[in-house]
C-alpha cells in the first residue's frame, strides 16, 4: 500500500505566481476514520490504477468498517478518470445517486460506506529560469518576474494546454492571451474574444453556445455562439470571474465534452478549441466563498500565470516608457525630468494608465519633447469623481456606486445618531435594505457584537 500525504491540500494558502496540474490527481480522504489519508493516481512514477477498501491488498487501506474489501477502483485512461465500483456491499454514491462507472473530474466527491474521497488536482508550483529576452511578441518586461513568465508562456503556447491568467486590471491579460495564440500551433486560427462581464446574463449563453431559431423571444435565425467561431483557433474568456454561478455548469460541460449545444437545441456539436482564461478576481477566494465553482476552477487552472502589477516590478518602468514612445513618437525625447516623474508615479491603472497617458503625452508633444503635463493633467480630470477610465464599464460603474452608497449612507446614520428607522424614513428607503448597507460597507461600529437577527443599528 501506498500512503501519499504530500500536495494533498485543494487550494495553496497562497497563490503562486504559476502552477501547473500534473497528469492524474490525487484522491484525499476528506470525511470518515482516515480522513486525510491520500492516494496519487498517475503522473510518473505513480500508477494509473488505484484501489480503495479494507482490504491489505487496496492501494487506500480504509479502516472505515462499512467499506467492502475491495470496494472502489479508479483508473487513468488517458487524460479521463474512471470510477469503477468492485461490487461493494453497500455501494458507491455520488452526489447521493449509485454508481457502478462513472467519470468525475476534479472536485468530484465520491462516497462509499461512511467515507468520502475528493478527487482534486496534483498542482506544482512552476519556478521556471528568467527569459534571456526582455520581451514575448508585443509584451515588454526586464524584470526577473517577467522574464520567468516569458519562458512559461514559450514553453505553455505550444501546447492545447487550458490557462488561466490572473492578475489586477490594466496588468495586460488580453495581450498575453494573444500572444500565447500567436506563439501557438494555432496561430493561423481564429482568436475570438468574449467578455463575460460585459455580455448580459440572458444572453450569455446563446452568445457563447448560440441558438436556434425560435429558441426564445428574437431568436429569429439560427446563430453560432463564440465558441464555435473559434473552432480550430482560440477561445479568450476575459473576467471570467463574473460569470454567474447558474452559468457556470453550461461552460464546464463544454470544457469537459469538447462539444457545444445551442440554446433550445438537444444535439451536441464537437468543437476544436483551445481556452484561455483571465479574471482580476482571487478566483480561490471566490471559491471558498462559493461564489465560484471549485469543479470549473480547477478545469480552468491545469496552467495557471499570475501577472505582477506594475508597482511590483518598478524597474520596467523606464523600458515601458520608452517602448511606448517609440510606438507612438519615435521623433521625440523624454526629459530626465519627465523621466523620473513618471518612475515615481504610483500608476494603480498599471500598464494600461501608462499607456494612455504615454500615448496622449505624444499626440499632445509641442517640439521634440513629450507633453507630460498635459497628459497627466487629462489623466486626473477623469479621476476627480473616481471614475475609472482604465477599467471595463462595469467594473468603474461599480466601483463609482459602491463609493457614493458608502458615502451616503456614512453621512445619512451620522446625522441620525445610527437611529435605523429615521435614517430609513428620510432616504425613502426599506429598513432592511438600509441595514443591509450598513453590514455591506461595516459602517456600524455594534454589528459585530449584534447577534444575526439583532436590529442593530436602534430603532426609535
Amino acid at each position: 500500500m501506498t500512503r501519499d500525504r504530500s500536495n494533498v491540500t485543494a487550494l495553496l494558502d497562497e497563490a503562486p505566481a504559476y502552477s501547473r496540474q500534473n497528469q492524474g490527481g490525487i484522491f484525499l480522504v476528506i470525511k470518515g476514520p482516515d480522513r486525510g489519508e491520500a492516494v496519487r493516481l498517475g503522473g510518473s512514477p505513480n500508477p494509473t490504477a488505484v484501489s480503495f477498501g479494507s482490504g491489505p491488498q487496496c492501494s487506500l487501506v480504509l479502516s472505515d468498517k462499512t467499506v467492502s474489501r475491495k470496494h472502489l477502483e479508479a483508473q487513468l485512461i488517458g487524460d479521463e478518470v474512471l470510477m469503477l465500483d468492485c461490487g461493494s456491499t453497500n455501494g458507491t454514491f455520488i452526489q447521493g445517486s449509485r454508481f457502478d462507472k462513472i467519470s468525475i473530474g476534479f472536485g468530484a466527491e465520491v462516497k462509499l460506506g461512511r467515507t468520502v474521497i475528493k478527487f482534486l488536482p496534483d498542482e506544482e508550483i512552476v519556478e521556471p529560469a528568467p527569459s534571456a529576452q526582455a520581451s514575448f511578441g508585443s509584451i515588454v518586461g526586464g524584470d526577473t518576474k517577467m522574464r520567468q513568465m516569458f519562458t512559461l508562456l514559450e514553453d505553455v503556447a505550444k501546447t492545447n494546454a487550458t490557462v488561466l491568467i490572473e492578475g489586477e486590471t490594466g496588468t495586460g491579460k488580453e495581450l498575453i492571451a494573444e500572444e500565447i495564440h500567436n506563439h501557438s500551433p494555432r496561430r493561423d486560427g481564429p482568436l475570438v474574444v468574449f467578455d463575460c462581464g460585459s455580455v448580459p446574463r440572458e444572453l450569455i449563453e446563446s452568445m457563447l453556445f448560440g441558438h436556434v431559431k425560435g429558441s426564445f423571444t428574437g431568436a429569429i435565425t439560427d446563430r453560432r455562439g463564440a465558441f464555435a467561431e473559434a473552432n480550430g483557433g482560440t477561445i479568450f474568456l476575459d473576467e471570467i470571474g463574473e460569470m454567474s454561478l447558474d452559468l457556470q455548469p453550461s461552460l464546464l460541460r463544454v470544457l469537459d465534452k469538447r462539444a457545444v449545444r445551442k440554446v433550445g437545441s438537444n444535439t451536441y456539436e464537437k468543437i476544436d478549441v483551445r481556452v484561455v482564461a483571465a479574471t482580476n478576481r482571487d478566483l480561490r477566494a471566490e471559491v471558498a466563498k462559493k461564489a465560484f465553482r471549485e469543479d470549473l476552477y480547477y478545469r480552468l487552472a491545469v496552467i495557471r500565470v499570475g501577472v505582477p502589477p506594475l508597482r511590483e516590478r518598478g524597474s520596467d518602468i523606464p523600458l515601458l516608457i520608452q517602448h511606448f514612445v517609440n510606438n507612438f513618437g519615435p521623433q521625440l525625447n523624454i526629459t530626465p525630468e519627465d523621466m523620473s516623474r513618471l518612475v515615481r508615479h504610483s500608476w494603480p491603472g498599471n500598464v494600461r494608465v501608462l499607456r494612455n497617458v504615454m500615448e496622449r503625452a505624444c499626440l499632445l508633444a509641442r517640439g521634440s519633447t513629450i507633453n507630460l503635463e498635459d497628459a497627466l493633467v487629462s489623466e486626473a480630470s477623469s479621476q476627480s469623481l473616481g471614475i475609472r477610465t482604465d477599467l471595463p464599464f462595469k467594473e468603474a460603474k461599480g466601483q463609482l456606486v459602491e463609493m457614493f452608497e458608502r458615502e451616503y449612507i456614512e453621512d445619512l446614520m451620522r446625522r441620525h445618531k445610527m437611529n435605523l428607522s429615521a435614517a430609513a424614513r428620510e432616504a425613502q428607503i426599506d429598513r432592511k435594505h438600509l441595514r443591509e448597507l450598513i453590514r455591506k460597507y461595516g459602517l456600524d461600529p455594534r454589528v459585530g457584537a449584534a447577534g444575526p437577527d439583532d436590529d442593530a443599528p436602534g430603532e426609535d
